[in-house]
């Protein structure tokens, strides 16, 4: 097991889900740059830490202009991360249901714990990956319009706690639904699933991005 990628990655996780709680508490104390400037040099520094090319110019034009927001538009930088976020996996988990792209990103994570596939499950990866997509689009909207017209507090509460409660909704909603869609199928428990997306989330990822 990779202990420094998974510590990598729950320092990652952390950062990513106090952010919106960061950047409200940054604008409040007159400080909305420093969200965005920090985020710019993690961003920076993944850059360099990459072979992929397409990914490096990517994660530095994110660091360039997260830079200059930082500096010129401090606010509205600091609310249009997690829109950025949204967008990004909203771009991957969607370009995996174009032809040729295959399969779909949530059928890349079943495949883990069930390399041969039953009749029906393929397919029914495709419309889960359906859903997140849609999913991740509405809160790039949502993101977008609370940045410019909504209140501070408002803009928090939703990307710090609706969100993850809709994620909450959603995850567990799918996991009572499968057991009547499949009543045959050995479903693997919560805690199995969360393990192998966790270990395996990065290389899925890349794989997802090679295509």
């Amino acid at each position: 097991m990779n202990r420094p990628g998974i510590l990598k990655n729950i320092i990652a996780a952390c950062l990513f889900l106090a952010y919106p709680y960061l950047v409200y508490r940054g604008i409040a104390s007159g400080m909305a740059w420093l969200a965005p400037a920090i985020f710019s040099g993690i961003y920076l520094l993944q850059s360099f830490s990459t072979r992929n090319i397409k990914i490096r110019i990517y994660k530095t034009l994110i660091a360039f202009i997260l830079l200059l927001g930082a500096y010129y538009l401090q606010t509205l930088t600091a609310k249009v991360l997690p829109v950025l976020i949204q967008l990004l996996l909203m771009y991957f988990f969607g370009r995996t249901l174009l032809k040729g792209k295959g399969p779909s990103f949530i059928e890349s994570f079943v495949r883990l714990e069930f390399p041969v596939f039953p009749p029906g499950i393929s397919e029914y990866c495709r419309q889960l990956t359906i859903l997140w997509t849609g999913f991740f689009a509405f809160n790039a909207i949502m993101g977008v319009a609370l940045a410019i017209w909504g209140a501070d507090f408002w803009w928090t509460l939703y990307n710090g706690v609706f969100i993850y409660l809709m994620i909450g909704v959603l995850v567990i909603g799918e996991y009572i639904y499968r057991h009547f869609r499949f009543p045959d199928l050995g479903i693997p428990d919560p805690q199995s699933t969360i393990k192998t997306m966790f270990v395996n989330g990065r290389k899925i990822w890349m794989d997802v991005q090679a295509r």
